[in-house]
């Protein structure tokens, strides 16, 4: 019976194996565009989620434990240029998507996917890819904080939007390079020219770092581009362009996420602060008012 048995356990362990195999195939090979699947980093998922893996370990546990009994990495030199070329990369990527796509030949209610071999085509799934890319470069973000020592800044937001942005520009290089969802990629674009910008400015002249007014504006952008990304995504359940649906299953609910997320941030960063400093300034003019009716109460004794 045992000996009888084996050939049908080997069959069974076979079809599951072969129905696997099938599956992993359809969804990350004939679901995907044939255009964009052997590029690097995208005919499968392993190594971008390796990546995110090794990053978050990196983050949350090795890196802590490597700075603990360490002092604080500088990194000024390595700063300013990251930045510059952030600022750099943003900058194409927020001129591609404009030049390529929605300046020119895309429509603002709704645009689907050009899957052709064309110029214009190849262009913005070119831009696609580089965003992708521009996502992973972007976790060096945390990893200068760990070095840096700055773990205050690692908070949840953070981490939730560097984790998130890759998988999802992944997917989009993957299986939709192109129409209605690479507006956000042209507005996030533009908002990391002025986010780089400022870090750059930062890092390049410290001493002045107090008077970069403008940095809690960038926070208010942030909110505006998740506002501006519903919105616009939200014309998918007026129009039928071709582009899917289901996408807003994933989009909708992270562009409000994020929005709640960045607005309790500026909560907490600024409006805590401007109300402690008005806070503050009240006490020390109500002291200055109490000093100075006690100097013209003692003014009058002396001349009664």
């Amino acid at each position: 019976m045992n000996i009888g048995s084996a050939p049908h356990i080997d069959r069974m362990s076979n079809i599951y194996n072969n129905s696997l195999v099938r599956f992993y195939h359809y969804v990350f090979h004939d679901l995907s565009d044939p255009r964009t699947r052997d590029w690097f980093l995208i005919p499968s998922p392993v190594p971008g989620a390796s990546i995110i893996i090794g990053y978050l370990y990196f983050i949350l546990s090795w890196g802590p434990r490597h700075m603990e009994h360490r002092k604080p990495y500088q990194l000024k030199k390595i700063l300013v240029f990251y930045n510059f070329l952030q600022v750099l990369l943003s900058f194409w990527l927020f001129y591609e998507g404009l030049d390529a796509a929605w300046l020119r030949k895309y429509s603002w209610k709704c645009q689907p996917v050009d899957y052709s071999n064309s110029p214009d085509a190849l262009r913005v799934a070119r831009g696609v890819y580089i965003y992708f890319l521009a996502k992973l470069s972007e976790l060096l973000d945390t990893i200068f904080f760990v070095l840096r020592k700055k773990e205050s800044q690692i908070t949840f937001l953070h981490l939730y939007h560097h984790t998130v942005m890759p998988m999802a520009s992944w997917g989009a290089t993957k299986y939709y390079p192109g129409g209605h969802g690479t507006f956000i990629g042209v507005v996030n674009s533009f908002v990391h020219i002025i986010m780089y910008t400022y870090y750059l400015l930062a890092a390049l002249l410290p001493q002045y770092q107090k008077y970069l007014w403008w940095k809690k504006y960038i926070t208010t952008l942030q909110m505006g581009q998740f506002c501006l990304a519903f919105l616009h995504s939200c014309q998918l359940l007026i129009y039928d362009c071709d582009y899917p649906k289901w996408s807003l299953i994933i989009i909708l609910p992270n562009a409000m996420f994020f929005y709640f997320l960045f607005a309790d941030f500026y909560s907490n960063a600024y409006k805590y602060n401007e109300n402690y400093s008005k806070s503050i300034e009240g006490d020390e003019n109500r002291v200055a008012k109490k000093v100075a009716n006690g100097n013209t109460q003692n003014g009058k004794r002396k001349t009664d």
